[in-house]
């Protein structure tokens, strides 16, 4: 009697133990990982399946398990710093559980596998895009002219023109893209924020962070970017406007020119059909007022 309660009790407390995978989301990841004799697995695929049944097994015992990317190069540097043998499962373990506290993570809800792995990849985009716009704007410095600290500045502004934004918006679903061109690549940051009622915005405050933090870093590098908002409402075609940022301001576009930008492939520049059901607008005047003491120079 006394081993089946304790037995049972061993159930309950595994059902709030928190678990957390480690995925090699990708072939050349998971090749990579191949080159330590102590990894097993030979197909991806396989693998793939596998993690999928472990975490449909783990769900079924009521547990709550979460996934992370598994990279091998920030791996190899965990165990390098911390002295480990990196060809071992006991490492490998020990780098997953320091991702729960660090690194991305979705929780798994039995959903398919392949409906996670975008989410965790984009999570995993989405964190470094705001590192890297953070780590930008906190290296820039102070302006040689007049001594302020040109990030700080530049997020201020950022912060001021989406506030304006959202308050042009009017009711109904938001949907807005940011875009800054880098040397290396373009960054992109998108922020949803439902206004049911006017002057009630609720969104996500780390969406809007990333938002800010990719559009200060235009202002700051006098990037040529753009914001584009898409406006969803019951009963109503959906709304399009956008804006082209320059210097400290965002321009808006013309109808025309949002439509343009909208139905042109961006890679090969051919034209694309609108879609049905989508106005092209013209984005109303933001101003020239701002945060008092931005930085102008």
């Amino acid at each position: 009697m006394a081993h089946t309660e304790h037995a049972s009790m061993r159930r309950v407390l595994r059902r709030e133990v928190a678990g957390i995978i480690g995925l090699l989301a990708d072939e050349r990841d998971f090749t990579a990982m191949k080159g330590y004799r102590s990894f097993t697995f030979h197909d991806h695929d396989t693998y793939l399946q596998q993690v999928e049944s472990l975490l449909q097994s783990l769900a079924a015992q009521g547990g709550h398990t979460s996934v992370a990317l598994f990279d091998p190069d920030e791996y190899a540097e965990f165990c390098a710093d911390e002295g480990l043998e990196p060809d071992t499962p006991t490492s490998r373990t020990r780098f997953t559980a320091a991702l729960a506290g660090t690194g991305i993570t979705v929780p798994y809800e039995g959903q398919p596998l392949a409906d996670l792995l975008p989410d965790l990849v984009d999570e995993a985009v989405r964190q470094a895009t705001w590192e890297y716009a953070s780590s930008v704007l906190a290296r820039i410095g102070t302006c040689g002219a007049c001594g302020q600290d040109i990030g700080r500045d530049a997020f201020a502004r950022a912060s001021h023109l989406l506030t304006r934004v959202l308050d042009t918006a009017g009711t109904g679903t938001h949907h807005l893209v940011c875009s800054i061109p880098t040397d290396a690549e373009t960054l992109l940051s998108v922020l949803h924020v439902d206004t049911r009622t006017e002057g009630t915005a609720h969104l996500d405050e780390r969406e809007a962070l990333e938002l800010t933090t990719v559009l200060a870093l235009g202002i700051a590098t006098r990037s040529p970017g753009g914001l584009v908002l898409r406006t969803t409402a019951p009963d109503k075609d959906d709304r399009v406007q956008g804006w082209r940022l320059r210097d400290e301001r965002l321009l808006p576009l013309t109808a025309a020119e949002v439509f343009d930008a909208y139905c042109t492939d961006a890679q090969s520049g051919d034209l694309v059909a609108p879609e049905s059901g989508v106005d092209y607008c013209a984005a109303p005047d933001l101003g020239d007022t701002g945060p008092e003491g931005h930085h102008t120079h």
